[in-house]
């Protein structure tokens, strides 16, 4: 014991204390000497076995410490070597110096002392090479979290298998919810006599039964065309390694029947709040639905969107009821506007610019003022030709206005039509749509994850031909006192032929109907084909990008352009469109940078190959026969070689 905790009752207070009594025994024997002897002979009893006491407290609290310490030292001795937490010393050459019993026990070793942290795993070095001070690893089929302390080159192994598969399990377990639609099943089953309409009823269900029981899925028919399906985690996963084969199962019965009904599933995952999950689920079949159906759309709680199927081209409607609806509810919006401006997407194309104009003429059919918004620095050779016929129409000309014209004259009562497109990133002005509350989407195109956000009222038809075609129809239904002049009808009518290709691809019975109806209004085809003749520069460059493709797979070319070479977006589609038509060529894709340093693909297709999946892939998006995607900070071979494993997932995906 320490001699600073013996000497601590020799404290001043016990030596004042001493010194008091010595002096008033003194004094007591001064006067009466017998009772200052008895005086004494008490004191020195008291002292004597303080004495003894504090002495064998001593000699106790000794022999407790010592007990203590000998029992702590042990209890140390066995945490560092028996505890189940692997310790491990190495050296400066990552030799191991020293490793407790636990940790040898793990792979199975006598000793691990003198050996290599490579011994242990492959990933060691690679870890203490790192900056993390955390990390997991596995040794002998355990999951291990190590800690490592660097400065004493001192590692600590953690098991944390049992917490990693409880992880996995709840992860597993976790609820997916489904619905699943019938696409087009009241048109199809419409007219239907009663024995065949439960034929098919009875085919489609049998299949989806099947499927359902195979992966332990509960399904519950709620209507004639939609279904309720409850799952879990692991079971999507399953479901998403088939690609969702159910998609192709369900097309190839019914096109056997010579129906063309098909499914859309819209999942919900990663929620544990069921009305949540309901909410995802809902909205993912929307998404599917608004790219056209015959697909999967699978939304988590993070936002993410993924997609499956979209094998087939959208079905066409055989009745107008909606485009009559939406034309009348457009018209609201229109007289409940002050002003109504209209914009499309960047770099303008006919289409956007003809369905910019017709969607003005709604606008003046209504007495509403109406603005195309337009970039004049931003179009390619056919718009200028167009907007140089427009010039000559003063009136015409008056409405289209610049970004920040609009933007000074827009008020909280003005109506935005947004066409050609649905993304926000790729509008003509961002800022003109964040000013204005009210906006109406109308596009062609199959919805992607990117969307505007709460637009008041939304016309996607993935079925039509373009845009043109389906402003068009919205002019049907306007008041009869809307005239339409040559110039017009025949930017509508350009819009309608550049988007298919002079009615060769996704050409419908009511892309001629619009057609026939422009026509009588006095659309002029000589100048469509003025507006879309090409300079002979534009045609050598085209050819010598297209002089550059190579077959990549069977029936799909590829073509790149030089690392040091520029082209225009309007000339690199219009490769993609050539090489369509060489022999032999199902699919055709071109790879060039572009004026604005990003690296553009063009995608064409006869339909045989879903380019709008490979595109999507990388980013992208569009149709089934025609996409497109925009990459940055890329060269030109590193993003062919990221379309070229693109092409390779979709084929080994098995589209049938």
């Amino acid at each position: 014991m320490p001699n600073s905790i013996k000497k601590r009752w020799r404290s001043i207070p016990f030596i004042l204390f001493l010194i008091l009594s010595i002096a008033m025994m003194a004094t007591i024997a001064y006067f009466q000497w017998v009772f200052g002897v008895i005086f004494f002979v008490i004191m020195g009893v008291i002292v004597y076995y303080l004495l003894r006491y504090e002495l064998n407290l001593y000699e106790e609290m000794e022999q407790y410490i010592s007990t203590l310490s000998h029992r702590v030292k042990k209890v140390g001795d066995e945490a560092l070597l028996e505890m189940p937490i692997g310790i491990l010393l190495y050296n400066d050459e990552h030799q191991i110096e020293w490793s407790n019993h636990y940790l040898a026990d793990v792979l199975n070793e006598e000793t691990l002392i003198g050996r290599h942290l490579n011994t242990i795993s492959d990933g060691m070095i690679s870890l203490l090479k790192g900056e993390a001070d955390h990390n997991k690893i596995i040794l002998d089929g355990q999951i291990f979290h190590v800690h490592i302390k660097r400065d004493e080159r001192l590692l600590y192994f953690f098991d944390i298998t049992d917490q990693e598969e409880i992880e996995r399990l709840y992860e597993e377990e976790k609820a997916v919810l489904a619905i699943i639609f019938l696409d087009n099943y009241d048109d199809v089953t419409q007219g239907m006599d009663d024995q065949t309409k439960s034929t098919i009823n009875s085919k489609v269900i049998s299949i989806l039964n099947n499927w359902a029981s195979k992966y332990g899925i509960f399904l519950k028919r709620t209507s004639s065309d939609r279904f309720i399906a409850v799952f879990n985690q692991l079971i999507l996963t399953q479901l998403e390694k088939t690609k969702f084969d159910i998609l192709d199962e369900v097309r190839e019965l019914t096109t056997k029947q010579n129906v063309s009904l098909t499914l859309s599933i819209g999942i919900g995952s990663d929620s544990s709040n069921l009305p949540e999950l309901g909410g995802l689920a809902q909205s993912s079949l929307e998404l599917a639905l608004g790219r056209g159906g015959d697909q999967v759309a699978i939304k988590s709680l993070n936002g993410k969107v993924k997609f499956y199927g979209g094998k087939t081209n959208p079905m066409e409607k055989r009745t107008r009821v909606r485009a009559r609806v939406i034309s009348h509810a457009l018209r609201e919006w229109v007289l409940a506007s002050d002003k109504v401006f209209i914009m499309g997407h960047k770099a303008p194309d006919m289409d956007a610019i003809g369905a910019a104009i017709g969607i003005l003429k709604v606008a003046e059919a209504n007495n509403t003022e109406g603005y195309v918004v337009l970039n004049e620095n931003d179009i390619d050779s056919g718009v200028q030709r167009l907007m140089a016929e427009v010039r000559l129409k003063g009136e015409l000309w008056q409405r289209f206005i610049s970004p920040e014209e609009a933007l000074e004259i827009a008020t909280d009562h003005s109506l935005l039509v947004v066409v050609d497109t649905h993304k926000p990133s790729m509008v003509i002005d961002q800022r003109l749509l964040n000013k204005l509350d009210n906006v109406v989407v109308v596009d062609h195109h199959r919805r992607g994850e990117e969307f505007i956000e709460n637009p008041v009222m939304v016309y996607m038809e993935p079925y039509a031909s373009s845009t043109s075609e389906l402003v068009t129809e919205l002019l049907e239904y306007q008041p009869k006192t809307l005239k339409i002049d040559m110039l017009e009808s025949t930017a509508l009518l350009a819009g309608i032929i550049v988007d298919t290709k002079s009615f060769t691809l996704r050409t419908g019975s009511r892309t001629f109907d619009a057609a026939s109806y422009l026509r009588s209004h006095g659309a002029d085809t000589v100048l469509v084909q003025r507006f879309l003749k090409e300079d002979l520069d534009q045609y050598i460059k085209r050819s010598k990008l297209i002089e550059n493709s190579k077959i990549y797979k069977k029936g799909i070319a590829i073509a790149k352009a030089g690392a040091d070479q520029t082209f225009g977006q309007v000339l690199i589609a219009q490769a993609a469109d050539a090489l369509l038509t060489m022999n032999n060529v199902i699919a055709s894709f071109v790879i060039s940078k572009r004026q604005d340093g990003k690296i553009s693909i063009s995608a064409r297709s006869l339909g045989d190959v879903n380019v709008q999946i490979i595109m999507e892939s990388l980013g992208g998006g569009g149709h089934l026969t025609n996409a497109a995607t925009q990459i940055e900070g890329k060269t030109i071979d590193e993003v062919e070689q990221l379309l070229k494993d693109a092409i390779d997932d979709y084929l080994e995906g098995g589209k049938k």
